[in-house]
């Protein structure tokens, strides 16, 4: 993915030239193909070029329309025919993908922008009006931020330029901290005050003076597919699967694809290799990456993997991510300090490529890798009834309803009653039925910062609506507003930087899959039943008929005991403690019960010591303020619009 950078100051003086010079070398390991700029008015614009298809070799940007409305894009536009045909008075089968946009943003306006599928963010400069709109597709897969001053605005793809060469210190967002030890920030979230991220699916239109956010497009609850057979239903996902598939396939070098030997990564490589066999692939060829670790019980994929790589006849690229030597042991004493000057968003990751993965990247030519997040989220990876019995009471078929809550109790191998009562709940507030286990705050948080961030800290909870759309679409949606908010949280990769793609985000298949009826995805003792079953004789039975994925679980706790020394220091004079986030007695009790092997909230924390680490890495780089006074909002206010 191509970066964007850009200031436009009100009073139309141009930034410096030292401090243009600094921003466009924060910006060079994650575009090192092209080093471009637009500059007028008070407005200044740098782009740099991650060329990933044919076509982004022949793009200029900022690209300059004939209105001179200046147009920059960062994407991989996947319905470039279709986009042509409705605009083939000014188009040709060649033309680039930021000139298809260009023209549709000329003939439609904001208008067009539902009609871009793809990854991508969008930044429009008009000189004749002087506002700017900063766009993101539906789906939220790349990254675009914002900060208003009072005679300045300043965007970027990334965030480090805008923190680390703002001139000031920021105030740390305490809700993003919050989000952390939960489901995850808000996607409109950053950890300074002051500066915001562009929501998937709308547009922030900004003039002096003011701005609004307005979302431009969502998925249609009264779009239903609806067929008489399985045999259809298995047909129909085939084709969007492929269409997901061919779409991230894009590529003018080899493309490299993650594959753990579980059915989502396993489905996308076998599925693109039926693609590339057909010829309808743009990329020359496609590698895979696989990790084992022979040390975990719980985690032995290779039998896995090995089938997909012996149907395809050839072997991947293998990590060993366990320890090399049994004997072997971190060597104990404090944490090294670390050396990145970057400013990163996410606590335990700053964006560096491990090494592994910058041989194999190297070694084979590839700048895209497919990645099989959102399929366990969206496939109907966790069996659960209650959407499907929650739309049977939205409807009123209580005989439906009765007969299914009978079937899946017994498959449940729960009392009926008990079902009945996960169904209901999810129309209640939780102020009223009260916080499932799995989502209550960890026990090591101060109590005044989970009182002050409880909606954060519970996941921004929705109660279920029997009126309006069925609550198996409620969930549909939900369930990708988590999966919008890991890629968020998601620091862009360097040294090497490479593009990531997510067949399983793919728009057409999700519409698709939000469409279908809920039973045609879950069925008793059968979860992902749609994809198993039109997936026979393209993925490997062996996988297809797997119980469950592997999961890490005997490593965590191992590693507890293996950095007991350096765990132990992280929790004395904690940052997060004087900070009134957590209580240093109550994580290092926490860390004393997972060493012992007893049960403990362990992602919270694990999250808990990265967050720590983060916050010291803050301190030492000056750039955020880490006290406890609340700073004074802008005097702007944001108008939503929807």
């Amino acid at each position: 993915m191509s970066v964007q950078f850009g200031r436009w100051n009100f009073e139309g003086q141009p930034p410096s030239p030292d401090y243009i010079e600094k921003v466009s070398a924060a910006l060079a390991p994650y575009g090192p193909d092209s080093n471009e700029a637009y500059a007028k008015g008070g407005v200044k614009i740098l782009y740099r070029a991650f060329h990933t298809t044919k076509e982004s070799y022949r793009e200029t940007q900022p690209h300059i329309t004939s209105s001179s409305v200046v147009i920059t894009w960062d994407g991989r536009l996947d319905n470039r025919a279709e986009m042509i045909g409705q605009l083939r008075d000014s188009l040709t089968i060649s033309s680039t993908d930021v000139g298809i946009v260009a023209a549709a943003y000329e003939k439609w306006g904001t208008y067009s922008f539902p009609k871009l599928f793809g990854d991508w963010t969008l930044s429009i400069w008009y000189p004749a009006n002087r506002s700017l709109v900063l766009v993101k597709d539906p789906i939220g897969t790349r990254h675009l931020y914002y900060s208003i001053d009072n005679n300045q605005v300043t965007w970027s793809t990334i965030l480090d330029p805008l923190v680390r060469l703002a001139g000031k210190t920021f105030a740390l967002s305490t809700e993003y901290i919050a989000g952390w030890f939960s489901m995850l920030p808000a996607v409109h979230l950053t950890p300074c005050v002051g500066i915001h991220s562009v929501p998937p699916s709308s547009f922030v239109l900004l003039r002096p003076g003011k701005y609004t956010v307005s979302k431009y497009w969502d998925f249609d609850p009264e779009k239903k597919i609806r067929y008489r057979t399985d045999a259809e239903y298995e047909e129909h996902f085939r084709s969007v699967f492929a269409t997901a598939v061919r779409r991230k396939l894009r590529s003018d070098s080899p493309v490299l694809a993650e594959l753990s030997g579980g059915r989502d990564s396993s489905s996308i490589v076998c599925v693109a290799d039926t693609v590339i066999a057909r010829g309808t692939a743009e990329t020359p060829r496609l590698d895979t990456i696989s990790y084992y670790d022979d040390s975990e019980p719980n985690w032995n994929e290779r039998p896995y993997f090995t089938k997909v790589e012996e149907k395809r006849g050839r072997t991947g690229w293998h990590i060993n991510v366990g320890p090399q030597d049994p004997k072997e042991k971190p060597e104990l004493g404090p944490p090294p300090e670390s050396t990145n000057d970057r400013f990163v968003s996410t606590p335990g990751y700053d964006g560096r490529t491990s090494p592994q993965i910058g041989m194999c990247l190297a070694s084979k030519g590839n700048r895209v890798v497919l990645s099989g997040i959102g399929g366990d989220e969206v496939m109907g990876g966790v069996p659960t009834p209650v959407p499907e019995l929650q739309d049977l009471l939205a409807r009123a078929q209580f005989a439906a309803f009765a007969h299914q809550l009978k079937v899946w109790a017994l498959e449940k191998r729960k009392p009926w009653f008990h079902l009945f009562w996960e169904t209901a709940r999810g129309s209640f507030p939780l102020s009223f039925v009260g916080v499932p286990k799995y989502m209550r705050p960890p026990p090591w948080l101060q109590p005044t910062f989970v009182k002050h961030h409880w909606a954060a800290l519970n996941g921004y909870p929705c109660r279920v609506k029997l009126l309006g759309p069925l609550p198996s679409f409620q969930e549909n949606v939900g369930t990708l507003d988590g999966l919008r908010r890991q890629l968020a949280c998601a620091a862009l990769p360097f040294e090497p930087h490479y593009e990531k793609r997510y067949p399983y985000l793919d728009r057409s298949l999700l519409e698709f899959i939000f469409a279908i009826p809920r039973e045609q995805l879950v069925r008793p003792a059968q979860r992902r039943s749609l994809m198993r079953r039109a997936l026979v004789g393209v993925v490997p039975d062996e996988i297809l008929s797997r119980k469950r994925k592997a999961f890490v679980a005997r490593a965590l706790r191992v590693d507890i005991s293996n950095n007991w020394a350096n765990l132990v220091e992280r929790t004395q004079n904690m940052i997060s403690c004087s900070l009134g986030i957590v209580d240093s007695k109550r994580v290092l009790a926490a860390l004393q019960k997972g060493r012992r092997g007893e049960e403990v909230p362990m992602i919270a924390l694990i999250r808990t010591t990265h967050i720590e680490g983060w916050l010291k890495d803050l301190r030492r780089l000056g750039m955020i303020s880490l006290d406890t006074t609340r700073k004074p909002e802008l005097a702007w206010q944001p108008s939503m619009q929807s």
